[in-house]
């Protein structure tokens, strides 16, 4: 499967590295695959054949990138309802559902975002991060629900790529996490790599792993009878790195209830109340919610500020606990 890509300098960038650039505004793959690329003869520049990832780019360059996907299989239209927050021309707002994958992975083909998204807006989507992440800047995990933009062509792809580059976009989360954080409130700052015992999960690290920083601020606590103490938290994400909450709040001692990859295995309660577990039992992944997402629109320079409801699940919870410490 070959996936063509083409990007026109703007000022903004002028100057830059060739695989500086396309790092920045191709999110999908990594810097060091972007230059295997460019040594390989993959990217022109005007027309002209490259081969140096160190290449200097100036305003109006035309770059095309030729990026092939081999065995993967095509993801397919589907039928599936959207809750979208905001439309435009250029971009779309979505409240994605706890339990739907973003976009096509392995073992995971059918009934994610993508295939939502290839049914309702077919070709009109960005085609940045390739044909299986049409219009997907960035994501949240199967098990979160909240907001995500999506770009609707190449050029708002790009400027909100570098948004979340420099690190503009405000990201607010909401989530339930088992005892008390301490200091209540703080800033988690860290290095976040893939854990070398399960390759599916994240650590921190000392010496390796990209920059994560976490903002937390504690809501609430409750201290219900027959119930371990629960903190109701807002994290706001400065990166965005893979389970970046989950794990800043394990390298903090704790896990959010529900959370069966981070958090604590076949816990027992000696004593526990029966409505409190029956819904711990029906939240079926982490507590974990992207509540607000803020950003500047690529067209019209306006700051966007959107804010979206609780699943069900999390509500119910959060409900419970309010009602029983009341």
């Amino acid at each position: 499967m070959n996936n063509t890509i083409k990007f026109f300098v703007d000022s903004q960038n002028n100057g830059k590295r060739l695989d500086v650039f396309l790092t920045e505004n191709i999110t999908n793959y990594s810097r060091s695959f972007l230059k295997k690329l460019i040594e390989n003869k993959k990217v022109k520049l005007n027309n002209i054949l490259l081969t140096s990832p160190s290449s200097k780019i100036k305003q109006n360059d035309k770059i095309t990138i030729n990026i092939i996907n081999q065995n993967i299989q095509a993801a397919n239209p589907e039928k599936i309802k959207l809750d979208i927050v905001f439309e435009d021309d250029d971009i779309l707002i979505i409240n994605k559902p706890k339990g739907m994958v973003v976009h096509p992975g392995a073992g995971n083909n059918k009934k994610t975002l993508v295939n939502a998204l290839l049914f309702k807006y077919k070709n009109r989507l960005s085609n940045i991060n390739g044909e299986l992440r049409p219009g997907i800047v960035h994501r949240i995990d199967k098990d979160t629900s909240g907001l995500l933009v999506i770009a609707k062509n190449n050029f708002t792809h790009s400027n909100l790529g570098r948004q979340f580059s420099k690190h503009t976009v405000k990201r607010k989360y909401l989530c339930l996490s088992w005892g008390v954080v301490r200091p209540l409130n703080g800033r988690i700052n860290t290095l976040i790599t893939r854990d070398k015992k399960n390759r599916q999960l994240m650590t921190v690290s000392d010496i390796a792993g990209k920059k994560a920083i976490t903002n937390y601020k504690t809501i609430r606590i409750f201290c219900i009878k027959d119930i371990p103490k629960i903190s109701l938290i807002e994290c706001e994400l400065e990166t965005g790195r893979t389970h970046q909450i989950r794990v800043h709040l394990k390298y903090k001692g704790t896990s959010l209830l529900g959370d069966e990859k981070y958090g604590k295995k076949n816990v027992k309660f000696k004593k526990i109340n029966n409505e409190f577990f029956t819904n711990l039992n029906k939240l079926s992944g982490q507590a974990l919610h992207a509540k607000t997402l803020e950003f500047t629109h690529p067209i019209t320079k306006k700051w966007m500020s959107f804010n979206s409801n609780l699943p069900n699940g999390f509500k119910k919870m959060l409900k419970l606990l309010e009602n029983l410490s009341s």
